[in-house]
């Protein structure tokens, strides 16, 4: 993978390239930003980038291909291209295997479940789930956890990263590198591991292999032991700037300057978000469905209909009840917004206004505050293991006395 197909983060780019050319690259590297911010894309993306560059024996700070002497374009200012153009980073001719990511010397860790044919004393590892996640990854390095809990089949097991996983990494890093440069590890949510292998990962960072350059892409530092964090180079990826997800919308996926617009500012910074935005039938949609039935038959107090609708939320898993509430709470400041006509404060897409162009004038301030800690306490019941058919019946009931309040 190239880092010409990262969407945006180009400070990113040249600090990791940056850190190469100065020769003061750490043995573990933490990206931490929020979901679809690319973290996983520059993860692999530098990955590559070591794997196919190997410093010579010579006095300029840049890395260069092991069969090359000097790369073939300088900045005509410069004699040395130890910092790049953030504009231009050169993205080397990729072997085979890591346009594949197939390099002997590449290793993903993953979150993982347990199958029903797996032994009693397994403990699953990465490997056991490597054709799947080389399937996802291969369609590119923007995905969720969700997609990958589907792609595995977890349906409601909670994925995790075992001591297994970590006794595996240090049988893989203790080799010898196969082609004499680097050998990477990429740890994707490594806040996933159980405290078995956080331990054991700690005291292989405290003594790396020789060669070996770890990346952690992580959402939830705060989950991962404080020993670990403090052994890390931690570099925060922000949201993409609405500009770049524009401009890649209408570059990579060829839709009109209009649509792209508008799905750059829903997007709020996440390519994730964008590319959901421009498929049918999403998630979102489903939502969108469940919020217009839930305050339709809510106004209209049909207590039957609500119970129906509380059987049908009840029916989906832990996680997506709580992806529905978040969009509910979303939903409720992008009415309220549209309410006080700060349409430039709206981040909806065409069918969301559509509805909440008659629907906004029941969100207001007598009511918004009570909504949200109504939605929040929600959320705080289903992570706890509440009954989901008590816990949305009895928040159906209660929308429908805060949706008439003036």
């Amino acid at each position: 993978m190239r880092w010409s197909e990262v969407i945006g983060q180009k400070e990113v780019q040249e600090r990791l390239v940056q850190m190469v050319s100065e020769d003061r690259l750490p043995h573990a590297i933490m990206l931490c930003g929020p979901t679809g911010s690319g973290k996983m894309a520059l993860a692999v993306a530098f990955g590559c980038y070591l794997l196919n560059n190997k410093r010579p024996d010579s006095s300029c700070p840049a890395v260069f291909p092991p069969d090359s002497s000097c790369p073939a374009v300088f900045p005509s200012d410069s004699s040395c291209p130890a910092v790049f153009p953030s504009e231009s980073i050169p993205d080397q001719p990729e072997p085979p295997m890591l346009q594949k990511l197939e390099h002997p010397d590449l290793h993903f860790t993953y979150p993982t479940i347990k199958l029903p044919s797996m032994g009693s004393d397994h403990k699953p590892v990465s490997d056991d789930f490597a054709r799947e996640w080389h399937d996802l990854i291969m369609q590119g390095p923007y995905f969720t956890l969700d997609q990958w809990l589907t792609a595995i089949g977890a349906e409601n097991q909670q994925a995790i990263i075992t001591a297994g996983e970590s006794d595996d990494l240090v049988r893989k890093l203790s080799l010898k590198s196969s082609q004499g440069g680097y050998k990477v590890s990429i740890i994707w949510l490594p806040e996933r591991m159980n405290i078995e292998c956080a331990n054991k990962l700690l005291k292989l960072i405290e003594e790396p292999p020789s060669q070996t350059v770890f990346i952690m892409v992580c959402e939830e530092p705060d989950k991962l032991l404080e020993t670990i964090r403090s052994r890390v180079q931690r570099i925060d990826v922000k949201k993409i700037d609405n500009e770049t997800v524009r401009q890649a919308l209408i570059d990579r996926r060829g839709i009109s300057e209009e649509a792209a617009q508008r799905i750059s500012r829903l997007a709020n910074g996440s390519w994730l978000k964008a590319l959901e935005a421009l498929q049918s039938g999403t998630e979102n949609e489903q939502f969108l469905d469940l919020f217009i039935m839930l305050m339709r038959l809510a106004y209209q107090r049909k207590i039957r209909d609500l119970r129906k609708w509380s059987e049908t939320m009840a029916a989906f898993g832990r996680e997506k009840q709580k992806r529905f509430l978040l969009f509910f709470l979303r939903m409720l400041r992008e009415n309220f917004m549209y309410n006080f006509q700060q349409q430039e404060l709206c981040y909806m897409t065409q069918e969301e206004e559509n509805f909440s162009r008659n629907f906004a004038r029941f969100i207001n301030e007598a009511n918004i505050l009570p909504l949200y800690d109504l939605a929040n306490r929600a959320i705080r019941d289903i992570t706890q293991n509440a009954n989901a058919k008590v816990v949305f019946f009895d928040f159906a009931l209660q929308v429908i006395v805060l949706l008439i309040q003036k």
